[in-house]
């Protein structure tokens, strides 16, 4: 991205996009029942709560009546309904491991078959992104946990606390463009989860060779364990790839939200916060719910002058519904030079 004389002018910024992830999966809800959701009545509500506040994304798992991740597609399809009939203009984007919690204590935190996560893009209603990793890697989200940030929760437990720490992300070539090529189909966005400037070249690669034709939505994943570490040095070389077309959000996990959103609200780029990546505040002296970590990061931007982007400006800015005729249109509505006439892009056994 180029950063121009007046870049951190808020009148030269898109309004912020506030993505809410409510539902963390991960714990479990006597963690945090004041705020864990569990009927779909509860899960939908939440929704409406977090739109209320200012966010226009919302990050969706889904639970069981038990407390746990649902790896149920009709499930998905239920709450999928719920949420577009309760706030319709909110982006409804279903995350794309459908679940990676344990099925039973101290059980092995493990996404599911690539043929069932496939089955997000035959969701109905259909969602307006589906999240999609890019190379396998190592997922040990608890890499950068303080102890404190684990007292009192599921997290403390050591087979828990081990099944997390071993967590990999499945995603090899061959589902990667499988999936992209469902998702598009059924006209639903790839919203790209970017762990490091490796897995964001291996998307450039994909636009390159006419797997994604779209806008590049994308999120730089920073919670360490496999994937980039939240520090200016890696949002530096991030940023520097990804074009100027993009939609850049970034993302951290526990007490490393905070600034590297507020980081990202300086600089023009766009957000998530909610409970799936950080219970507490600052000061770990208490919970801190999602709806209350979106006002924050509502106040905070009207600080800095800058407005939050209204649902219907959060779906002109993600292009939601856009796709592109061809790879030439793709590249330059997303700010990529052009590919090299002649050149070839990498030998493709199925076509694009």
């Amino acid at each position: 991205m180029n950063f121009l004389d007046g870049h951190l002018f808020p009148e030269n910024q898109q309004p912020l996009i506030i993505t809410a992830a409510p539902y963390a999966p991960s714990y479990v809800p006597s963690d945090f029942p004041e705020d864990i959701p569990v009927t779909m009545e509860a899960q939908i509500q939440k929704a409406v709560d977090c739109y209320n506040a200012g966010a226009t994304v919302l990050h969706l798992h889904v639970r069981e009546l038990d407390g746990r991740g649902s790896k149920r597609l009709s499930k998905f399809n239920e709450l999928v309904a719920g949420v577009r009939k309760a706030v319709p203009e909110m982006i409804i984007q279903v995350g794309g491991s459908i679940s990676f919690a344990p099925e039973t204590d101290g059980a092995a935190a493990k996404w599911l078959s690539d043929d069932t996560r496939h089955m997000l893009a035959d969701l109905d209603p259909k969602p307006d992104q589906v999240t999609v990793t890019v190379n396998t890697s190592q997922m040990n989200v608890l890499e950068h946990f303080d102890y404190e940030d684990l007292r009192g929760t599921s997290m403390e437990d050591p087979a828990t606390f081990q099944a997390y720490k071993e967590m990999t992300v499945p995603s090899q070539p061959g589902w990667v463009e499988e999936h992209i090529r469902r998702l598009s189909a059924a006209g639903i966005q790839s919203a790209f989860q970017c762990y490091n400037i490796n897995s964001f070249e291996s998307v450039e690669r994909l636009m390159r060779r006419g797997i994604y034709k779209g806008p590049l939505v994308m999120n730089w994943v920073a919670i360490s364990g496999g994937m980039d570490a939240p520090n200016i040095y890696n949002m530096a070389n991030i940023v520097r790839a990804v074009p100027d077309g993009a939609l850049l959000t970034v993302e951290s996990s526990v007490l490393n939200v905070l600034p590297i959103n507020m980081m990202g609200i300086a600089m023009g780029l766009h957000v998530r916060c909610g409970i799936e990546d950080n219970l507490w505040n600052q000061q770990r002296t208490k919970k801190f719910s999602t709806v209350q970590q979106v006002e924050q990061l509502v106040r905070i931007s009207r600080e800095f002058g800058r407005p939050i982007a209204t649902a219907q400006q959060a779906r002109e800015i993600s292009k939601i519904g856009v796709f592109y005729d061809t790879v030439e249109e793709s590249l330059a509505a997303n700010g990529f030079a052009p590919n090299r006439i002649g050149r070839q892009q990498g030998h493709l056994r199925k076509v694009a």
